[in-house]
């Protein structure tokens, strides 16, 4: 039986004997920087900074630091499982691709080069609502793969059950609702370049292919994009979203439904009250507010609070193998990968993700290998110690 980790053979006996390297790095810590180098300023701009000073995204990655494994020895890990299957969707290991609009800035194929890398690696994509490429045309690249949908709540009750319905028709089996993004949030990266891609008819297409949409134009998009946009900017910001309208959500959505953004325990319980399957502990890669709590320092208590009832899984701060592992221990069942995986795209289109992808994956299995563990899921709190 083959491991993620027989990955790191491959590329010594590249090396020795077929006199090849990897195009892109291994070291997952320099993939921004990589990216950098490739990555015009106004998209490097978006893809990379987060909210404010950018202190959360900071405190994402020192929590990380935090917390250290304690290996164990002499303890049988030749044989090791990471594939998992997480709300009734199997999956290569517990690493789902988080949502991430806009996708074409980092390469033209965007969001269908990752949904193919996705479907090649045996992990589910999280198609954004912000995306560049339809519903339609994400699942269709995605062929045979597991894929979920994620809702940015329009103020547009019509045009929510359009996208629902698409979703529904499309093949995506579970939704997941981002509750932190009802406005943006202050990015001074792009303020300082007065630059939305949103405002230029980029990372709207989910809008731009809805006929509800359109039927609120008095053009077509491709006729007047700035029109588009300025439709578009008129239903994204809904701030008067409540817990109360959690219900109409689920009249029109058949499947499990997780809400992405919990920070607090309370937060946590009411989703569990209000009948939904699962969570997303996330501070939105601290693009939303600066200043707030990491979300690993949170991770614990939350799912302590609610993990027998719920699905955790985790995202924010999550740059390599070890980072894996120590959301894994701390409560999460899965995490959604972010910026990575949009790096190994701007590096490398398909083939990059992929990289990206396998690397993780490699460095994840070795960490629980050289950890003392043969299964993901035995890891506990006690696998860690915080400093």
């Amino acid at each position: 039986m083959g491991h993620f980790g027989d990955h790191q053979i491959s590329i010594y006996v590249d090396g020795m004997i077929g006199g090849t390297t990897p195009s892109i790095t291994t070291d997952l810590a320099s993939l921004e920087a990589a990216a950098a180098q490739v990555l015009d300023p106004a998209p490097l701009g978006y893809i990379v900074p987060s909210a404010g000073g950018g202190s959360t995204a900071r405190a994402n990655v020192a929590a990380f630091e935090r917390w250290r494994i304690v290996p164990r020895m002499l303890r049988d890990h030749a044989t090791r499982e990471l594939a998992t299957e997480v709300l009734g969707t199997p999956m290569a290991a517990p690493v789902i691709l988080g949502p991430v609009g806009v996708q074409t800035l980092a390469h033209p194929d965007g969001e269908l080069a990752s949904a193919r890398a996705a479907t090649a690696m045996g992990l589910p994509f999280v198609q954004s609502t912000q995306a560049d490429h339809s519903i339609e045309q994400v699942a269709e690249a995605s062929g045979d793969g597991a894929r979920w949908y994620q809702l940015y709540w329009p103020s547009d009750p019509e045009l929510c059950e359009s996208f629902l319905a698409r979703a529904r028709a499309a093949g995506y089996t579970h939704l997941v609702v981002t509750l932190d993004t009802t406005l943006l949030g202050w990015r001074p990266k792009d303020l300082d370049r007065g630059y939305l891609p949103f405002l230029a008819n980029q990372g709207i297409a989910t809008y731009t292919s809805d006929p509800v949409f359109n039927a609120r134009l008095e053009k077509p998009a491709a006729e007047d994009p700035v029109a588009a946009g300025i439709a578009f900017a008129g239903v994204f910001p809904n701030p008067g979203l409540t817990w109360d309208q959690l219900p109409w959500l689920r009249e029109r959505w058949p499947g499990p439904i997780v809400l992405k953004g919990i920070q607090h325990v309370d937060d946590a319980r009411l989703a569990r009250d209000h009948g939904v399957e699962g969570i997303v502990v996330s501070n939105h890669g601290g693009r939303q507010v600066d200043g707030a709590v990491a979300s690993l320092d949170v991770l614990p208590a939350i799912a302590e609070a609610v993990g027998d009832d719920l699905c955790v899984l985790f995202d924010s701060g999550v740059r390599s193998g070890p980072d894996v592992l120590k959301a894994l221990a701390l409560g999460a069942e899965a995490v959604l990968l972010g910026r990575p995986y949009l790096y190994g795209l701007a590096l490398g289109g398909q083939p990059g993700v992929e990289h990206v992808l396998r690397c993780l994956l490699a460095e994840l299995d070795l960490t629980l290998a050289n950890a003392g563990y043969a299964d993901h899921r035995d890891l506990s709190p006690d696998a860690l110690v915080r400093t």
